[in-house]
């Protein structure tokens, strides 16, 4: 039996008898063990042939093209292949690929906030930024959109602050767009058709017009039911509508020069929050109990500009990136059938960002001597942000203490201005073409401006409106340096150290007196292996990591306003952990890949949130482990048909919802299976996500009194199975 057979049946039988058990790790090993490690003699009974071989594959997790198999840095990359066969829709879908990667997404799609090695935040300070085609999001809002004619995507983890800047400490995520063909014209359409009157269209065409141009027209619209009742009603509340669209235009004028302007947008009109008492939703999945029902609406708009000079000895390329967005939610803020509290939320938000990068070429780098060479680059960073928000709670009569009228609160009413400038730069020198040192830094700063009002309307003064304007600016140094070694042409080992950065600023709303907050700032030593071999069809990394915490910003309830957050300075933390990657091709026709990585967040001695000490306490939202495990299988008909099947199981270990670790989520599992036929121009498949159907509450927080717990939260996704069909030419 060769090993492939043998790491097939160990799938099979992981999924078959624990994929309801929390004693995942053996399993974990034990297949990706069995995928991975040559047995005695298996050089002399098989034999590789040579064309059978991964694919090569380019990132540009440090911001120029290279084989990611020789950077020093723990990246994974989700190729356009696994985004069409798995049929992975949103970063958060395909995040599932990276170790110790995890997103709390809600049903509303603003909220989507992800977490790499326990570092995650507020979505209006993100700990993470996602890149689009350059652009930086300076707020997770306009991140989480539909992933449309996307090339691939990479989860870059660990601090990238001396190349990136502010908002990257924990890591990057970045989504490149597929480019223009400029050869033919190239297009498809597919329509999945789903349970809950799920319907995804999406179109795409693209080719040359003229000699020296190219565009890319790409639209889709998206809907489906709600997962959750409203048992006062009948009716589904988080429901889902999205149109969407991408538009590129492609210049060449020579060889050496290039421009390419990108706009993106997407109108969604969504249902309301499906949040609900934990109790209640662990005792009965997908109900919900409410008076009142409302909606959560997002625009988003993003126009990018490109360009880039090819010199023979250096290139300097321009990303200019505007990004518009804004939102409009209304709920029932207590979540329960009586008409006790509702809010309004709009809010909007516009970018700029200006990038001028100057790098020497891959193929002419600074020779310092017969045996030594340098690659440098460097670069200015611009941006400007404005962030606006109304805020509106009602209070019913009497649900304020000796108040027999209803009562609007804004909270807040807020102005948020934000402007900074980055320089960074970047050298590697590479020794007798066997040890590359990376020394690299960056300088940041940035002013920040808040206008902040809080205030009552009723009939009578209540209470004084409370009113902040403040300014401040925050400045910092980010230093990386990287040692890595090639142990042979396709093996290295490496060390990093890097410091990460992330500003101060102002929350919208927040307890008085917490109205500011100060910088963070993180200390992230790596150390790693990556390989390939049996003829290049197995890559393996390997990566061990320590990150230390210095006045950590945590994203906290306010427990005077329901349904409201801000950022608070708790002190001190640190993680630590292992993160395991394996991809191979035991054949044509059969690829095979595994993940696994384990963290150990916890807060430092001394820590204390909301006047209460957490000290050693998990840090929430962090899973002690996560893994993953799949296949794609191909096979050739006759008359150019192809059959085809991809399946894979997904583990996370349990994890606490908040920094006291009054509550939490339990180690739970989930698999997707998808299979079809595929021809020269048309295609039909089946699939199904969450086969098995697990019951998971992913996210909650405290609530306070208004929950019988004490904490609200959403369930995640339930099975959902349908097929699609479409054509490509």
């Amino acid at each position: 039996m060769g090993r492939a057979d043998r790491a097939i049946r160990s799938y099979i039988r992981c999924i078959m008898t624990r994929m309801f058990s929390n004693r995942t790790g053996p399993c974990v090993l034990a297949i990706v063990l069995t995928v991975a490690m040559p047995r005695p003699g298996d050089a002399q009974s098989v034999q590789p042939q040579v064309h059978v071989t991964l694919p090569t594959v380019t990132v540009t997790a440090q911001k120029e093209p290279a084989d990611p198999q020789t950077l020093p840095v723990s990246v994974t990359l989700v190729p356009l292949d696994a985004l069409w066969n798995g049929g992975l829709l949103t970063i958060g879908d395909a995040s599932i690929e990276a170790p110790n990667t995890y997103f709390t997404d809600f049903t509303a799609r603003k909220l989507s906030n992800p977490r790499f090695r326990g570092i995650g935040s507020s979505p209006a300070n993100p700990a993470i930024s996602t890149y689009i085609d350059g652009v930086p999001q300076l707020n997770t809002n306009s991140s989480s959109i539909e992933l449309l004619d996307v090339t691939q995507l990479e989860f870059v983890r660990g601090p990238q602050s001396a190349l990136f800047g502010r908002n990257t400490l924990g890591g990057v995520v970045n989504v490149t767009s597929v480019r223009p063909s400029s050869t033919r014209w190239t297009g498809s359409a597919v329509v999945p058709v789903g349970n809950y009157s799920a319907v995804d269209v999406r179109a795409h065409a693209s080719g040359p017009i003229g000699g020296k141009a190219a565009v890319a027209f790409a639209i889709g619209d998206s809907r489906r039911d709600g997962f959750t009742t409203n048992d006062v009603t009948g009716h589904d509340i988080d429901f889902r509508h999205a149109t969407f669209g991408k538009a590129q235009l492609l210049v060449t004028p020579t060889a050496r020069w290039e421009a390419r302007l990108i706009y993106t947008g997407e109108r969604a009109r969504d249902g309301d929050y499906a949040l609900n008492d934990l109790d209640a939703l662990r005792q009965r999945p997908f109900h919900a109990a409410r008076d009142f029902e409302g909606h959560t609406n997002r625009d988003v708009h993003a126009t990018t500009f490109l360009t880039q000079y090819a010199g023979r000895r250096f290139t300097v390329a321009t990303t200019t990136g505007f990004v518009h967005w804004k939102t409009a939610d209304l709920t029932d803020l207590d979540y329960t059938p009586l008409p006790l509290l509702t809010r309004s939320n709009d809010e909007k938000d516009f970018q700029w960002t200006q990038e001028v990068r100057f790098a020497s070429t891959a193929a002419h780098p600074v020779k310092l001597g017969d045996r030594a060479s340098l690659k440098w680059q460097s670069g200015i960073f611009l941006f400007t942000q404005n962030y606006d928000q109304d805020a509106v709670n009602t209070f019913a009569p009497f649900v304020l203490p000796f108040v027999p009228f209803t009562v609007t609160q804004h909270s807040p009413l807020a102005a948020l201005d934000d402007t900074g400038v980055g320089v960074y730069g970047n050298g590697t020198v590479t020794l007798a073409d066997k040890a590359d040192v990376t020394i690299g830094a960056r300088f940041d700063r940035e002013n920040r401006k808040a206008a902040l009002s809080t205030f009552f309307v009723a009939p009578v003064l209540l209470a004084l409106p409370v009113n902040v304007n403040a300014e401040k600016a925050f400045s910092n140094v980010s230093p990386q340096a990287a040692l890595s070694y090639h142990v042979r042409p396709d093996a290295i080992a490496y060390v990093s150290v890097s410091g990460g950065y992330k500003a101060g600023g102002f929350n919208p709303a927040s307890p008085a007196g917490s109205e500011a907050y100060g910088e963070e700032h993180t200390w992230n030593v790596e150390g790693g292996l990556k390989s390939a071999w049996a003829g290049r069809r197995v890559a393996t990394n390997l990566a061990v990591f320590s990150i230390d915490w210095q006045d950590l910003q945590l994203n906290l309830p306010n427990p005077s306003v329901p349904g409201q957050f801000y950022i608070s300075n708790v002190g001190s933390a640190r993680s630590s952990g292992v993160e395991i990657e394996v991809r191979g091709r035991a054949r044509d026709g059969v690829d095979l890949f595994g993940a696994f990585g384990y963290t150990h967040a916890r807060f430092g001695a001394g820590t204390t949130s909301s006047g209460v000490d957490t000290s050693h306490n998990k840090i929430p939202n962090t899973p002690d482990y996560t893994a993953a495990l799949g296949t794609e299988v191909s096979h050739g008909l006759s008359r150019g048909i192809r059959l085809y099947g991809r399946a894979e199981a997904v583990f996370y270990g349990a994890f606490k919802y908040d920094d006291a670790n009054a509550a939490g989520q339990n180690a739970y599992s989930l698999a997707n299976l998808r299979g079809g036929a595929r021809g020269k121009l048309v295609f039909a498949e089946a699939w199904i996500r969450n086969a098995f159907d697990t019951h998971c509450v992913p996210v909650a927080f405290p609530y306070g009194q208004l929950a019988r717990s004490g904490f609200i939260g959403e369930r995640g996704r339930p099975r959902t199975f349908g097929v699609t069909a479409g054509v490509t030419f």
